[in-house]
């Protein structure tokens, strides 16, 4: 099978811990690849602070997260995401856009909306199916 985006062989992993691992691909954009293992919102937070400093390490402005097996946040790291940690990203990152590429698990879904739901105006989130799709988008846009 052809895929279109670019090759995730040329991604450099940043960091990993039980949320997931971080990479960054030359195309410009940070990819957050989710584990299956339920975390703690500590843990969770160290995910995002490391993914926050990639972004500002390669000055990349674009997220994409890869939900696959991931589950459901807890609700107090859905809040801090939503109040603390993009944020940020949109003021020391300038990040405005992330690809969002689907979860399996249907609550997964339902956490995910809560979080597309309550972030500050002006960060876009746009759903995907497949990592070639959302690339694409996040191609476009830079």
């Amino acid at each position: 099978m052809l895929h279109t985006y670019a090759p995730r062989a040329q991604e450099k992993l940043y960091f990993e811990n039980q949320a997931g691992q971080l990479f960054y691909h030359p195309a410009g954009y940070v990819r957050l690849a989710w584990s299956s293992e339920r975390t703690t919102t500590e843990i969770v937070k160290a995910y995002y602070e490391q993914a926050l400093a990639l972004l500002l390490r390669t000055t990349s402005h674009l997220i994409l997260s890869d939900h696959g097996q991931r589950v459901p946040l807890l609700p107090e790291a859905q809040s801090w995401l939503t109040t603390n940690w993009i944020p940020r990203a949109i003021s020391q990152a300038h990040a405005y856009h992330c690809a969002i590429v689907e979860g399996v698990n249907p609550m997964h879904r339902l956490s995910t909306q809560s979080v597309v739901s309550a972030a500050p105006p002006g960060f876009i989130f746009k759903r995907f199916d497949t990592i070639a799709e959302a690339e694409a988008w996040l191609l476009s846009i830079a």
